[in-house]
């Protein structure tokens, strides 16, 4: 989703950008680097104005034309010519366990070309309705954006499929110039790579097509402008396209340090780099990981909120009295003519959806898909080769201009409120949940997986798209049922006692509650309030 920061000018000095709401985080781990031997990766869709689906594409009747749509705003752009061949997709998945995900890097603002005829969401959309590999899908970009030209900003694409995985970086022309200039990089095997919001790809190799493949004019564009004078080997395109300033490194970078300190050593050595503190400090593109990573693992890397380091979002006064890693926008404030910033964390309240995608070798793909807030939402298998769509997670089953009882989104949404009123009690408690689900869901797949190697092809799609859609509406009724018992258990600041029977009553038939705690505020909560209100708080005796 598009960068969240526009370039603002602040008096005395410049640090930085503002948050303009959207904004994706990717996570990319190679097969050497995970422990099943998928390539993964992650994918959070990040706005205050995106409605958590799944959406799905089924080959018909072919077409010469078909339509674009931009796929953020909804704006009817035009058509295109239709491919003869396209596959059936799920979400940022299709049928060949190809999966493509984005974060928006937004770069020069010189390069847009409103007249453009296809965006970036229709760039992932449409190109994994014509692509069977990642190699493929980067050629079929390519020739999308230079034959009807490129409306959107920069952009950082994962690219995995079942052999390799990618990350690709594109931006226009500008408005007298149809199509792209561009380069991609093959992940090394064994290695983990990432990008939130801010072009990561610096300078490249030339001459290594294999695992490096690049626009002819990817370095004559930006000489045109200005933006790099000297010899190809030494043509930065981060540097080129998206200069990085402080908000780049503190609310984009900064994730992807979370994501790799997590999972790799040596990392607090770019600490001051990710709080923008240190520029020239750049982060390389890819770290290997100390140990290989579970689908698990990073599931739950999508759930950061930079806990145990500087930026830890659960222990300072902005927590609150119930250690509340969320701040809502704006991001920046003024006080006394200083400004500051709050952090953006991985997890962030307005996701629409969010997903882990496993592409497996010899291995039907599995996408993980959730709505919501990733922290406080669980994720659900979906097979790859599903026929079907869970009710709960149509299209259509709701916006967000309308309500749905029967739609996923708007119970996690629920839930998710809930528990951002007391994040250290009630937080817990969904992600306990969270965590019992996840567990038993891995549990369940591998033993599928085991039946749908048994069984022919046309069983097995059917086998896959009865599981997926049950599981899904499953979690769905589990999670109603949540957020009824949590609003029964935490109502009202208390917290109800249960015992192996359910609730504890007082022993008079009249189910009233008998054992109710209230747990209060945080320590440093109640010496925030003493020292800003002591005087008037303070207890007297006489």
């Amino acid at each position: 989703m598009k960068r969240f920061f526009k370039l603002v000018a602040l008096v005395g000095a410049f640090i930085g950008s503002v948050y303009t709401a959207d904004a994706c985080t990717n996570f990319i781990v190679t097969r050497g680097a995970s422990t099943d031997g998928s390539n993964m990766v992650t994918y959070a869709a990040d706005s205050h104005q995106l409605y958590g689906a799944l959406y799905q594409y089924v080959p018909g009747k072919f077409t010469k034309l078909m339509d674009v749509t931009e796929w953020d705003t909804g704006r009817y752009i035009g058509q295109i010519a239709q491919a003869e061949v396209t596959y059936r997709t799920l979400g940022n998945s299709n049928e060949h366990s190809l999966f493509i995900t984005e974060t928006t890097f937004g770069g020069r603002p010189e390069l847009e070309d409103p007249k453009g005829g296809i965006d970036y969401g229709s760039l992932i959309y449409i190109t994994l309705q014509r692509a069977k590999t990642a190699r493929e899908a980067i050629d079929i970009i390519v020739d999308l954006a230079n034959t009807y030209g490129y409306c959107s900003s920069g952009e950082s694409f994962s690219l995995i499929d079942t052999e390799e995985a990618w990350i690709m970086e594109l931006i226009g022309k500008g408005p007298e110039d149809k199509g792209i200039v561009w380069v991609a990089r093959r992940i090394p095997d064994g290695y983990v790579s990432a990008h939130a919001n801010q072009a990561r790809i610096t300078t490249f190799p030339w001459d290594d097509p294999e695992n490096c493949k690049y626009a002819p004019d990817v370095a004559d564009v930006a000489r045109k402008f200005g933006w790099f004078k000297g010899e190809n080997k030494d043509f930065s395109f981060a540097e080129a396209y998206a200069p990085a300033d402080f908000s780049a490194l503190r609310g984009c970078e900064a994730r992807v340090w979370s994501f790799f300190r997590t999972v790799a050593d040596g990392m607090d050595q770019y600490e001051d780099y990710a709080m923008g503190h240190n520029p020239e400090n750049r982060m390389p593109l890819w770290v290997k990981p100390s140990q290989k990573i579970s689908p698990k693992l990073l599931m739950d890397c999508m759930r950061d909120h930079y806990e145990g380091t500087k930026m830890d979002m659960t222990n300072d006064i902005g927590a609150g009295g119930e250690e509340c890693p969320y701040r809502w926008r704006p991001m920046f404030f003024e006080v006394d003519g200083v400004q500051y910033c709050n952090e953006r964390a991985t997890a962030t309240q307005q996701t629409g959806f969010w997903l882990v995608g496993q592409a497996r070798p010899e291995k039907v793909g599995i996408l993980w898909f959730g709505t919501d807030d990733a922290a406080t939402s669980p994720l659900t298998p979906v097979y790859v080769t599903a026929t079907e769509v869970p009710e709960c997670l149509r299209e259509g089953n709701g916006s967000m201009l309308e309500y749905s009882d029967t739609s996923m989104f708007w119970v996690t949404n629920r839930v998710a409120q809930f528990a951002y009123l007391r994040y250290n009690i009630i937080g817990k408690h969904v992600r306990d949940v969270v965590n019992q689900w996840e567990t038993m869901m891995l549990a369940k797949v591998a033993d599928v997986d085991a039946q749908l190697a048994e069984l022919k092809p046309k069983k097995a799609t059917q086998l896959a798209t009865e599981f997926t859609v049950a599981t899904a509406e499953e979690l769905f009724a589990k999670w109603v049922e949540l957020d009824k018992y949590l609003m029964i258990k935490y109502i009202d600041g208390n917290v109800k006692g249960e015992d192996e029977n359910g609730f504890i009553d007082n022993g008079n038939g009249k189910d009233i509650p008998g054992k109710i705690t209230q747990p209060g505020y945080t320590e440093k909560w109640k010496r925030a309030v003493a020292e800003d209100k002591g005087e008037i708080l303070k207890v007297v005796t006489w």
